[in-house]
């Protein structure tokens, strides 16, 4: 046995609204994202491709009440925010619209998508060349540390100064020299191209703070007085959860956020569930979402069942943003019981009323699966105990549907169960199914 200490699960500043009022002002950010969301929902063929159809506009203004702007504004925030999806040229309401009104974390993970794409939600200034922009979005997470450590009001000067400080930090790291003023760049040569930087003047680094304070103010995230910006309480909160988030990870055991995601789950397997929620966390912070999903469904849909089940207990920890993905496995059978289970549990069944969800082939499916898992990485007395949790009731009628359901590794426990069993009667009539099943017997 080993000992770790876990850490007390964090607590935002003092001041920080409930959740629920954090989610009240990120609908009140998003209001007209939604209502053209549900227009464009419930509109067929409205030709709602990105950027908007002109006739699409015109519509949605009119039935809306709102502005041509307005609506071309709403409409790039309702596509950031995962309040719609695009197939083709036709517009479905996204997992978070339809969980709008009832869910809470689904409108502040919205929210949070919105403010991680401020700079796609309010353009750059023409005439800058992209290097500089990407740069000035690259150093914002500089800045809006500052405003949350500094728990109010900043100046402008001063966010300037961290501002050109990171950026003199980004070239530095890519061998940029910037130039100074009566310097010239080394001629290039045919054999040795210039690597120098182009010049960053301090007006350039304002006109794109500007920009930055800007952005961020326009999706809610702070507010900008006359020479200072203040987050807002969505602001401060998200900016707060990032940096638990990489408190998080910093305190993972060495080396595990670095593994895939089967030697991950393989670390956590003889965790208890607390402390291996913890190192899913930290794993997942330190990736996207996307490639994490991916990668665990891939773990998956392997043949070690125990990782199947861990991968799907990961997936818990993701939450709503894996739904998607979640649900189009339905259609696989090795994972269809488990993200049938998992779907009820996100839309607010009792885990413990999840399992009505599955058909009884699913359910014996499953016990099959899960079976396969205690005889590869358990005891021999979890695997006879295992038989308690079958749905049949009896061991006759498990064996006659163990034998119909078709799972890979029927064979392989029936075989492991009639060893560990100690009645001999019953260890006698599972080998004699297990035989059935390897020859294809009645």
């Amino acid at each position: 046995m080993t000992t770790r200490r876990t850490r007390p699960a964090p607590r935002p500043p003092e001041g920080t609204p409930p959740r629920a009022e954090l989610a009240r002002q990120a609908r009140a950010v998003l209001a007209d994202a939604v209502r053209i969301a549900h227009w464009a929902a419930g509109t067929p063929g409205p030709g709602t491709t990105a950027p908007l159809a002109a006739h699409a506009l015109e519509r949605a203004a009119t039935a809306l009440e709102l502005s041509p702007a307005q609506v071309r504004a709403g409409w790039d925030r309702a596509r950031l925010a995962g309040l719609v999806e695009l197939h083709g040229d036709t517009a479905r309401p996204g997992w978070r619209l339809r969980a709008w009104d009832r869910d809470d974390s689904a409108v502040l993970r919205g929210w949070v998508a919105l403010f991680d794409a401020w700079s796609l939600v309010h353009a750059a200034p023409e005439g800058i060349e992209a290097g500089a922009v990407a740069e000035a979005v690259e150093a914002v997470p500089q800045v809006l540390s500052l405003l949350q450590l500094s728990a109010g009001s900043v100046t402008v000067p001063a966010l300037l100064d961290l501002l050109s400080q990171r950026v003199a930090e980004l070239q530095e790291e890519r061998c940029e020299v910037p130039l100074g003023p009566g310097r010239t760049a080394p001629a290039a040569s045919a054999d040795q191209p210039a690597t120098a930087g182009p010049a960053r003047s301090a007006d350039l680094n304002a006109l794109l703070l500007d920009w930055a304070l800007e952005g961020l103010a326009a999706v809610g995230a702070l507010t900008l007085g006359q020479g200072h910006a203040t987050l807002t309480p969505l602001g401060n909160w998200a900016v707060w959860v990032k940096l638990e988030q990489i408190c998080v990870a910093a305190q993972s055991p060495a080396g595990n956020i670095e593994q895939s995601a089967a030697d991950m789950l393989l670390g956590c397997a003889r965790l208890t569930p607390g402390p291996a929620r913890d190192e899913y966390r930290a794993w997942l912070a330190a990736r996207t979402v996307g490639s994490a999903v991916a990668e665990l469904l891939a773990v998956a849909r392997g043949e070690d069942a125990l990782l199947r089940g861990l991968a799907f207990e990961a997936l818990r920890v993701v939450g709503g943003p894996a739904e998607p993905e979640v649900r189009a496995v339905l259609a696989e059978p090795s994972l269809r019981p488990y993200a049938l289970l998992w779907l009820a549990e996100y839309e607010g069944n009792d885990p413990d009323d999840a399992q009505d969800v599955l058909s009884r082939e699913e359910a014996t499916w499953l016990w099959v699966d899960t079976a396969a898992a205690v005889a590869d990485h358990g005891e021999t007395g979890l695997l006879v105990r295992h038989l308690d949790s079958a749905v049949q009731g009896t061991v006759p009628a498990l064996l006659d549907e163990v034998r119909a359901v078709g799972h890979p590794r029927t064979v392989q426990v029936l075989v492991a169960l009639a060893a560990a069993h100690p009645d001999p009667a019953l260890a006698k009539a599972v080998r004699r199914a297990a035989f059935q099943v390897h020859t294809g017997g009645a």
